[in-house]
């Protein structure tokens, strides 16, 4: 082709040269400073491009940008068989080396278009760790789906299992993907890949219903009681106060020692100090205010503890049942 010994920065310098200027400015848009900077220079420095050159890029980005469109809808195996039948055998494994390449593939990408239902089916007789694994590269609500429709005597073991887990060896990934699916075999990258851990667990017991969550949650709390303070701590945060209604948080403040609410709120946004403010009376959101003012610079270990002990409050009242946390997993909210 034309265009084979044209380097990257080239190639879209005759991209943005072909697309005009008001197209161009709307790209430039989306990079960063230093890539417009390189870019224009480029284009500076590009004095004619020939018609060949021209038709090269404009077809090499029609194809990456297919290939895009196709990963998107259906996974890489999906766009690889498209673009065979669009551009041939050659030219595909082509387009999508470039792919998969640059943009690493998340590993397990076809699960991540199964229907939870189905995958359940697929995994629920796996080991533990295996279905860890997997659950570790699901969306949180389908991993929470499935979580939730596991036996309850696995729930736990697998939260903790994603939990814990940090880096996985390509090789134990290939292994099972190669049981899931042999075409994802080769396009796992070669660096270890970090997946799991509390972040990915919490997003996870977030979006389950609160049977699943508290099953969960009190097994932990007897086989690994640091770890279930752990995931608990970071399960609801002092800052979701802004995911409550209006009538759920003033239940709370009813609660809350005012001095205790005064140091948490010294660490706290506006927009977190806005809510609780509009949630008191006047009068004492003036007092508030003039503790937080009168005691001055605070530790920030003394302002994450009190937001700690509201977070404990908030969910004591939300096991006792006087507030609702929305959640993805399909809690009730009576009206």
């Amino acid at each position: 082709m034309a265009n084979r010994d044209l380097k990257g920065l080239q190639k879209a310098a005759i991209l943005l040269i072909a697309l005009g200027p008001e197209k161009s400015s709307k790209v430039f848009k989306h990079l960063k400073e230093e890539e417009i900077e390189q870019l224009t220079l480029e284009i500076a420095n590009t004095r004619s491009v020939s018609p060949k050159d021209k038709e090269a890029v404009l077809q090499d980005f029609y194809e990456v940008c297919l290939a895009q469109q196709y990963i998107a809808e259906g996974g890489i195996g999906y766009a690889k068989e498209l673009l065979e039948h669009a551009l041939g055998s050659d030219k595909a494994k082509q387009v999508i080396g470039r792919l998969t390449a640059s943009l690493q593939v998340r590993p397990f990408e076809f699960v991540r278009k199964t229907e939870p239902s189905q995958l359940l089916n697929f995994i629920q007789d796996e080991h533990n760790q295996t279905i860890a694994l997997i659950l570790s590269y699901l969306s949180p609500a389908q991993s929470a789906m499935i979580l939730a429709s596991l036996p309850q005597e696995k729930q736990a073991d697998v939260a903790r299992r994603i939990a814990e887990m940090d880096r996985t060896s390509p090789d134990v990934i290939k292994d099972v993907e190669n049981v899931l699916e042999r075409k994802l075999s080769s396009l796992v990258t070669q660096d270890y890949t970090i997946v799991g851990g509390v972040d990915s667990i919490v997003q996870i017991l977030n979006s389950v219903d609160r049977s699943t969550e508290k099953n969960i949650m009190e097994t932990l709390e007897i086989e690994n009681t640091e770890l279930a303070e752990e995931i608990r701590k970071k399960m609801f945060v002092f800052e979701d106060i802004l995911s409550l209604d209006s009538r759920s948080i003033q239940t709370i403040l009813r609660d809350v020692d005012n001095n205790e609410l005064a140091t948490a709120l010294k660490g706290a946004g506006e927009e977190v100090q806005n809510t609780i403010f509009n949630n008191l009376s006047k009068r004492l959101a003036t007092m508030i205010k003039e503790d937080m003012e009168y005691m001055g610079p605070v530790r920030l270990k003394d302002v994450e503890e009190a937001q700690q002990k509201i977070v404990g409050i908030i969910r004591k009242l939300e096991d006792a049942g006087e507030i609702v946390i929305s959640r993805g997993g399909g809690d009730e909210i009576i009206v």
